[in-house]
């Protein structure tokens, strides 16, 4: 994976020959500015190892310099923790390599007194009127496939470990823990995230800043009705980008601007020109074209955020950047990409949930806001219902702070990284003609298809009993054809079977050139 989620570690990074003091450096930066606490646990030699490209002795003694300088522990069966917090040596100001005192940055969360980026997820056939959706072509008596992109292995959900969780979850289930609960989320959960963003996705946060939400879908309503209720009535949208994701900012009264993207992530500059003030982006794995936000980009899209007007009397910033997290935890031959919010938290909001890693049906996700919106969201959070479920949230805290979460990631990637390659070489062997695009990440591919119409293309596969989207469904101007082709869900099997039947129902379908947008408008956007 050329890297590991952990603190966001690139071995590209490390001097020559000093890979050993350039890992036991970024674990003692991480613990002193507290994205490590007392408690977390680190992975395991033997991974960590295989995840940077190198012999798992350059880890082992990473941890024992680490160990004997007192930051770390471990235990035959139990792994290895961080033992202390970082201390400074009094006076002086200068970080002491010892058991410290000064506490984490991550105190518990306090109590009140008293998904997809939209309502359904990138591509999810049960939209209704989506182009996988009620009323959508259908194969009677024919044997479906399921292509649909933002479909995870469901097959893979990990029964047995989340039956563990639960029971460890009911054990220590409080009675107080069955009332109406925090609308905010369940204290251990967003202590638990809190960790697991610090350590996977380079987002230091306290347990307070975490709104725990049923899912994105939930957290882009509730933001939708924030900036609504201050008068923004546009906002900017990737085109291409996720059919789903703009209905729903529709249905709670947002026009969607669409702004192009293109090989390197949204065009800042044309965003720019919008004249809008919030836009929503996937940064970390585009939908649906799987590009990268360049770094290049990601600077430019947070000047553009500060460079809006002054905040209003509320203090809400002038301009907003809502980013949906979509994919992230989904890589297989490039780096890990830090979130976008750790840049600019006073101007991004970070949207992210288990859709994904573990299934739809969990209704669980995160979001974090500038301070200036939180207690209008965790308002609005309550008074849409009341509060999330506890045990499915004291499981997933649990399954994430005893690693159970970490070792199925682990665990679903190597399934999907064997299905999109039965996918590519399927492809190679039947499509010749076609480019795939997005192949580092994710659990879909985009594959273009010059001279086809990919609408018609997409009936006349659903016909032969494949059901994939067309491009132009997530595409508000013109563009290239192609199709959006989920791989998670299939063995590879049934990949090559359903990419056979794809290439007979290219050789019937209607020739054309640059492929008009979903809504019939024209607006250039690229791939």
């Amino acid at each position: 994976m050329a890297g590991a989620d952990f603190l966001q570690l690139d071995p590209a990074h490390a001097p020559a020959g000093g890979l050993t003091a350039w890992l036991a450096e970024a674990v003692r930066g991480a613990v002193s500015d507290s994205r490590l606490v007392p408690g977390d646990r680190l992975p395991a030699t033997r991974v960590l190892a295989e995840q940077l490209g190198c012999s798992r002795g350059v880890v082992v003694d990473a941890y024992r310099r680490l160990t004997d300088e007192g930051l770390l522990a471990g235990r035959r069966g139990g792994g290895t923790t961080v033992r202390a917090a970082w201390a400074t040596a009094s006076g002086s100001g200068a970080p002491a390599r010892g058991p410290g005192t000064a506490p984490a940055a991550r105190p518990p969360s306090s109590g009140l007194a008293g998904g997809l980026p939209g309502l359904f997820a990138p591509g999810d056939p049960s939209g209704p009127g989506g182009p996988g959706g009620p009323g959508a072509p259908g194969a009677a008596g024919t044997d479906l496939i399921d292509l649909s992109p933002g479909l995870p292995d469901l097959s893979a959900f990990p029964r047995a470990a989340w039956a563990r969780a639960e029971r460890a979850a009911l054990d220590g289930l409080a009675s107080r823990d069955l009332g109406y609960g925090d609308p905010r989320g369940l204290p251990a959960l967003r202590e638990a995230l809190a960790g697991w963003l610090a350590r996977t996705r380079g987002l230091p946060a306290h347990p307070d800043d975490i709104l725990v939400v049923n899912g994105v879908s939930q957290g882009l309503m509730l933001l939708a009705r924030a900036l609504v209720a201050r008068g923004t009535t546009r906002i900017g949208f990737e085109d291409p980008g996720s059919y789903g994701a703009r209905e729903h900012l529709r249905r709670w009264d947002l026009a969607p601007v669409p702004v192009p993207v293109d090989g390197h992530g949204l065009d800042v500059a044309a965003l720019d020109r919008s004249g809008v003030d919030a836009v929503l982006v996937t940064p970390a794995h585009q939908f649906p074209t799987g590009v990268v936000l360049a770094p290049g980009r990601r600077r430019a899209l947070v000047a553009w955020a500060r460079s809006g007007a002054v905040p209003g009397p509320d203090g809400l910033p002038g301009r907003l950047v809502i980013e949906d997290d979509y994919d992230a935890e989904h890589r297989y031959d490039r780096p890990p990409v830090p979130a976008l919010r750790a840049l600019a938290p006073e101007h991004v909001v970070h949207l992210g949930s288990v859709s994904k890693t573990l299934a739809p049906g969990i209704r669980i996700g995160w979001l974090l806001a500038p301070a200036a919106l939180r207690s209008e969201l965790v308002e609005a959070r309550y008074w849409t219902d009341l509060a999330g479920p506890a045990l499915p949230q004291l499981a997933l805290a649990h399954f994430i702070t005893s690693g159970g979460f970490e070792r199925h990631l682990r665990q679903v990637r190597r399934r999907h990284r064997a299905r999109r390659d039965a996918l590519l070489a399927a492809l190679a062997t039947h499509l010749p003609g076609a480019t795939a695009h997005g192949v580092a990440a994710g659990l879909h591919l985009l594959v273009t298809l010059p001279g086809v119409d990919d609408a018609d293309l997409a009936r006349r596969a659903a016909a032969a009993g494949v059901r994939v989207h067309p491009l132009s469904a997530h595409r508000v101007g013109d563009g290239p054809p192609g199709l959006v082709i989920g791989y998670a869900a299939n063995p590879p099997d049934r990949l090559a079977e359903a990419v056979t039947r794809i290439a007979d129902a290219v050789a019937g379908t209607t020739a054309v050139g640059s492929h008009r947008g979903c809504d019939g408008t024209p607006g250039g956007a690229g791939i």
